[in-house]
């Protein structure tokens, strides 16, 4: 079964670029022209820019069972670079449908969610015993189950440079991050 996205949210922005209506309307049918059944596209953010002569198209798709599939295209006409960027995310989205089809796997339906904290120690007081850092930003991630080669797609499919997730092996949380050398590592809790 193929469906249209007709009734996906979709927002076009343009950086260093005003985006003209029909350039608009363009990237939206080509969004709307996705005909896939999975991964259902929730909303779709497609940014524009332009540096000197080089015209940049990403798009960023926010799917079902919180997936995120990106993309960006680099070429020297805006539509080509749409057009480009629109055949990756494609790809990527039947990549992902064959995958998860090939491993489908039965799944608990609870979605938990890991904070995350980012802490300021202020310099004068490093040195400072009993001194508590000061939160300065505080994220929320979806923590969905599901096992560790889906959670490598994932981040595949993304920029992200880690994914926090519920091992469906495992029942644990578990974050799995992007290494300098190009391959991934799967951090595991230990309680002592």
């Amino acid at each position: 079964m193929q469906t249209s996205n007709v009734n996906v949210p979709i927002k076009v922005t343009g950086r260093h670029v005003s985006v003209t209506e029909p350039i608009k309307d363009y990237a939206m049918k080509k969004i709307e022209a996705l005909h896939l059944d999975y991964p259902r596209i929730i909303d779709a953010q497609v940014i524009l820019d332009v540096e000197k002569h080089r015209h940049f198209a990403e798009i960023i798709l926010h799917c079902n069972n919180h997936i995120t599939i990106e993309a960006s295209e680099e070429t020297d006409d805006m539509y080509a670079a749409i057009d480009g960027v629109i055949s990756k995310i494609a790809r990527q989205m039947r990549k992902y449908k064959t995958k998860i089809l090939r491993n489908h796997r039965p799944r608990r339906h609870e979605v938990q969610h890991f904070d995350e904290q980012v802490f300021h120690l202020d310099e004068a007081f490093a040195e400072t015993e009993g001194h508590v850092p000061e939160v300065i930003k505080t994220e929320r991630y979806p923590v969905k189950p599901m096992f560790v080669d889906e959670a490598v797609l994932q981040i595949e499919m993304s920029n992200r440079q880690f994914v926090v997730f519920l091992n469906a092996k495992t029942e644990k949380i578990n974050v799995l991050h992007r290494r300098k050398d190009g391959g991934f590592g799967l951090m595991e809790p230990i309680f002592a």
